[in-house]
């Protein structure tokens, strides 16, 4: 297997030879240097029977991730080109990669193969932040998410309060997990060449939320208070009687939302369903 692996063409040629259109519409960036792919795999310590990729393309990440001979790869790509790209790996790894053509965003992942159960992830751009707040629905079902956004979004997952990029992102994920940064990627590894960096994040899900509330009423709340972030809360949440919520909850009004923690969020969101049911 080592033999075959070490004369599998290059991502590069693998484009080439398959005469790969690239989809700008579906947020298509193929990463291509294999020593950044193995050291994205390389952050992932913990054991996996699952482990899911969306957006596989060519396979750079993909070659890293089967280096993990554990676990059965799940590749899933709306693009029908993916299939084609993927013969090489399909052929040497026989069951242990699955390919699944389909619309990730809309697809369960959470219930793919037996826990436990990881994603490593090249996001597209246009919809990554969709995917990852349908996947925080279901995160108990994951063990750890490894995954590249934008440089602009990682900065909002990971943010803290009261700094200018924590909102409704940093919340939902922090909740329920513990996200860290963990590096930068150039532009220049990419085909074809963003025009912004990218970053690869880390999220291990806590054991337990860090407050017990449901995921529509904090996601509600948050959409509320950083729609209009530049307002004090007395005015972003009126619609739901906010200024008696925050009072009750002995929280300033005139704060603005990026002043708030996590928890503090979490109270209000619970406040708002007694008074408002």
């Amino acid at each position: 297997m080592h033999d075959e692996i070490h004369f599998l063409p290059s991502i590069k040629e693998t484009l080439k030879n398959n005469k790969v259109k690239i989809n700008r519409g579906l947020g298509q960036n193929f990463i291509f240097d294999l020593n950044l792919t193995d050291k994205i795999v390389n952050e992932t310590t913990k054991f996996a029977s699952t482990i899911i990729e969306i957006g596989p393309g060519p396979g750079s990440l993909t070659r890293s991730i089967l280096k993990n001979k554990s676990a059965v790869v799940y590749a899933i790509d709306k693009d029908i080109q993916s299939e084609k790209m993927l013969t090489d790996l399909k052929i040497i790894y026989k069951d242990r990669l699955k390919i699944i053509i389909d619309d990730a965003l809309h697809y369960p992942i959470w219930q793919l193969g037996k826990a436990p159960r990881q994603i490593i992830a090249n996001l597209p751009y246009n919809i990554g932040t969709k995917m990852l707040i349908n996947w925080l629905k279901y995160i108990d079902k994951f063990d750890l998410l490894t995954l590249m956004f934008q440089k602009e979004v990682a900065d909002r997952i990971v943010a803290k309060p009261g700094s200018k990029n924590y909102g409704r992102l940093s919340i939902l994920t922090n909740w329920l997990t513990q996200s860290s940064k963990l590096f930068d990627i150039p532009k220049e590894a990419f085909i074809p060449r963003p025009k912004i960096k990218s970053t690869v994040i880390q999220l291990k899900p806590h054991t337990k939320p860090l407050c017990n509330v449901s995921f529509e009423s904090l996601e509600q709340i948050t959409h509320l208070a950083f729609s209009q972030r530049r307002k004090m809360l007395k005015s972003s949440l009126k619609d739901i009687n906010g200024k008696k919520i925050l009072e009750e909850l002995n929280i300033s009004p005139n704060l603005r939302p990026e002043n708030l923690s996590i928890i503090e969020f979490c109270k209000i969101a619970k406040k708002s369903l007694e008074l408002n049911s």
